[in-house]
């Protein structure tokens, strides 16, 4: 029976980590498969996040220097990356392409993948709500001066992007929020008899901060609820842009040769970045206000700096690429689309190599 235990938690680490480029190259493959799928994406990314949120309190949420940097330090490439193609190359394409790969927000999956390798998901958590919600402001802000084509003023466009992205981030997050404080209600009054609710000192217990993740966790059962729902997201995912590269674009080759390539580097940089900036600005990821050991046991064995390096680098490197790509197709030169889509095969076959190094460092 042990033997039986042990073949079986191999098999799955096995699957864990190849889980990611699997997804992909069944869902580009099979994409005529998966198409009738895709009106069904947000709700697999919604109970993805609603279960990731309800590892994390919300109420301990925390936004740290490197936050902040890692954030300025997006924003500064994305607008040189974008001046420097279109000041050597002349080429609109290329050059919004590869703005795509550096301004898109970070990944709602970013915590869980996170969370695999010991990071800190509250950390990645509070930079994911942080990242989408200033591209909501930075997005309309600027790219009608990139495409005046797109004839869109801030408001309308803001409005846009934040029906994108707010449904599928704070649905799931008050939800997670709601079942957390209901089930540390009625933890704490169980035993409570109905009539002596008004009494002074129950009230005050009421009014207290629920931030005891003791009280409320997720049974190791559904721990990994999340990660096998966004490998089947990545399989959805994977079949669309397939399905939208195939039809849609028309560009010569060597525009496609270059976003793929300088894509790839993109994606190799801002990973390696995020881990650096990490690094040297750690933040606190235990203790009583970050209790990471509790709800990601991968992040005990390192050091508050390897915490960090893993997150930022999630954080800066692990981009939400669907919304990269509608971004491109409603406010640029819809072509330019494709360096988002080459960003999805890059950043998931960098995590799939993460995830197999980190599996076998077990």
């Amino acid at each position: 029976m042990s033997n039986l235990k042990s073949q079986i938690s191999n098999i799955k680490r096995l699957f864990d980590a190849n889980a990611l480029w699997l997804s992909m190259l069944i869902g580009a493959v099979g994409y005529k498969l998966f198409l009738p799928l895709k009106p069904t994406l947000p709700w697999w990314i919604f109970f993805m996040l609603f279960f990731t949120f309800c590892k994390v309190n919300p109420l301990d949420l925390r936004l740290h220097k490197w936050h902040w940097v890692v954030l300025a330090t997006q924003m500064l490439f994305s607008f040189a990356t974008y001046a420097g193609v279109m000041h050597f190359t002349a080429n609109p394409i290329l050059a919004q392409g590869l703005l795509m790969c550096f301004i898109m927000p970070t990944a709602t999956a970013a915590p869980i993948i996170a969370g695999k390798m010991g990071g800190s998901i509250q950390n990645l958590t509070s930079f994911t709500l942080l990242s989408n919600f200033a591209t909501a402001i930075i997005v309309p802000a600027t790219f009608p001066l990139i495409n005046p084509a797109a004839d869109m003023s801030f408001w309308p466009a803001f409005l846009m992007i934040l029906r994108r992205i707010a449904p599928l981030l704070l649905g799931p997050f008050f939800l997670a929020w709601a079942v957390r404080a209901g089930f540390n209600m009625f933890y704490r009054y169980r035993d409570t008899e109905i009539p002596g609710f008004r009494d002074s000192e129950k009230i005050s217990n009421l009014q207290s901060p629920i931030s005891n993740h003791k009280e409320f966790a997720l049974p190791p059962s559904l721990a990994q609820i999340p990660f096998y729902l966004w490998v089947c997201s990545i399989t959805i995912l994977t079949a669309t842009v397939t399905e939208t590269t195939i039809t849609n674009y028309q560009l010569q080759i060597t525009n496609i040769l270059t976003l793929l390539i300088c894509s790839f580097f993109a994606c190799l940089l801002q990973f390696s970045l995020g881990k650096l900036i990490g690094y040297y600005l750690p933040a606190p990821s235990k203790g009583r206000d970050y209790q990471d050991v509790l709800i990601n046991p991968a992040a005990a064995p390192k050091t508050m700096a390897g915490v960090s390096s893993i997150t930022a680098g999630q954080a800066f490197g692990q981009k939400n690429t669907s919304l990269g790509v509608w971004m491109a197709q409603t406010f640029l030169d819809p072509l330019s689309a494709l360096g988002a889509a080459a960003y999805i095969i890059w950043q998931n076959l960098f995590n799939s190599v993460q995830l197999f190094v980190a599996a076998h460092k077990k």
